[in-house]
């Protein structure tokens, strides 16, 4: 791919369990602290069988008059309130200001995978419980892609605008077709990115029920919830649910030299394919492809990646899927391999985005996370990083995204001397 063509980012920004403020979020995550904790989202009923979560930290938005205002105060769902207040951070970190002019050629894929169904849920409940009708912004609490809207509402942007939902990956792919509108000259700038608060009664419960949030092992049920997350580990037992969001400016390389900004990290590839196979276990073929060709895409071997952040969920079937896809392409010689949920939780579709912008941290920092609560599995041949933060340069880095319905996503992102 020609270098010109390549999508640059300007600016980024996320809320995790790790912290409301990215700064804290990634000396934290240096550290190798954890953001899970006790489920207090909703009363827990006796049986209930998810006890944990890596629940994101109230803010005060005092300082954000659009976040204040009336208007929002009819957006109940925590997606609309974390989710533009890391669009408004992000595009302040980019330096750029959405002008009448500049407008039309702003685009928005910013997205969630589940959205405002809390919405839904309490207006259901108030219907049954006093036959009371929903209030009239229930539904737009509820519609998928009403947060890709409110980010247009509040930053004036008017050019393409579109809901990218890919279940787990659906941040990552946000901003794959980010560059795609790029490249076809649609806009000059996309606002990327996902905001997911999936700690909903019902949502959490069917994660148990399907086998893929946390469950302790019999006589473990004491165990530390910050012990709960542990990709690629023996001893892993499913994901633990979690929330967050996560923004990233991308433009084209020519609006951001005719601006004299000074990106330091761009896009160099990026693929995606679907799985054909299981509504939510992998395909290993199909994974091995997105990872390759995004590979190939970047105008890169194998060799050139310097390290890999993984979609690493702490599930038995995923992770071995994901390491023995890396393992038949890099051979022997895979790079290390940092999992941000094992810090985070698995915040669904925003979490693609989030662990991109600590990839990119990590590359200016010149520093790989660690993946915490590792214990070795004989079947998963991988460094992890478990020993700590680790000092290493990155000029490209894979980060890998999978989503239920067999959605994946991968991206090559470069470091610009």
């Amino acid at each position: 791919m020609r270098d010109d063509s390549l999508p640059v980012i300007l600016g980024y920004d996320a809320v995790s369990a790790l912290g409301t403020d990215l700064a804290c979020q990634w000396q934290r995550a240096c550290e190798g602290e954890n953001g899970i904790g006790a489920l207090t989202r909703f009363p827990l009923r006796e049986n209930f069988p998810v006890r944990i979560a890596g629940q994101v930290a109230d803010i005060d938005l005092t300082p954000y008059p659009y976040l204040t205002s009336r208007d929002m105060a009819l957006f109940t769902s925590p997606i609309f309130k974390y989710g533009l207040l890391t669009v408004h951070r992000a595009l302040e970190k980019s330096d750029i200001i959405i002008s009448p002019e500049l407008s039309p050629r702003v685009g928005i894929t910013f997205s969630s995978a589940v959205g405002g169904l809390d919405a839904v849920i309490s207006a259901d409940r108030l219907l049954n419980e006093k036959n009371k009708l929903p209030h009239p912004f229930t539904n737009p609490n509820s519609c998928i892609n009403m947060i890709g809207g409110k980010v247009s509402i509040m930053t004036g942007a008017t050019g393409p605008i579109m809901a990218t939902i890919t279940a787990c990956a659906t941040g990552a792919t946000s901003m794959i077709a980010g560059a795609l509108m790029l490249q076809q000259g649609m806009a000059d700038v996309v606002i990327c990115g996902a905001v997911d608060f999936a700690l909903v009664e019902p949502i959490v419960g069917g994660f148990a029920t399907m086998n893929g949030a946390f469950h302790p092992k019999e006589c473990q049920e004491n165990e530390p919830p910050e012990k709960a997350s542990r990709p690629f580990s023996i001893n892993r037992r499913g994901f633990v649910v979690a929330e967050g969001a996560g923004c990233v400016i991308i433009a084209t390389k020519a609006f951001s030299l005719a601006h004299g900004l000074a990106p330091k990290i761009e896009m160099a590839g990026w693929a995606m394919t679907s799985d054909s196979h299981h509504f939510v276990a992998p395909n290993f073929e199909t994974v091995q492809r997105c990872i390759s060709q995004s590979i190939d895409h970047a105008g890169l071997a194998p060799a050139d990646i310097a390290a890999v952040n993984a979609h690493g969920t702490s599930t038995k079937v995923g992770d071995k899927v994901e390491a023995d896809a890396l393992k038949n392409i890099f051979g022997g010689r895979i790079p290390p391999v940092s999992a941000n949920k094992s810090q985070t939780g698995h915040a669904m579709g925003a979490s693609s985005a989030i662990e991109t912008i600590f990839a990119m941290e990590g590359m200016l920092h010149d520093t790989l996370l660690p993946t915490i609560n590792y214990t070795p599995d004989p079947e998963i041949e991988i460094d992890c990083v478990p020993e700590g933060a680790r000092k290493l340069q990155q000029e490209h880095v894979l980060k890998n995204a999978f989503g239920f319905g067999g959605c994946n996503s991968c991206i090559v992102l470069r470091r610009v001397a």
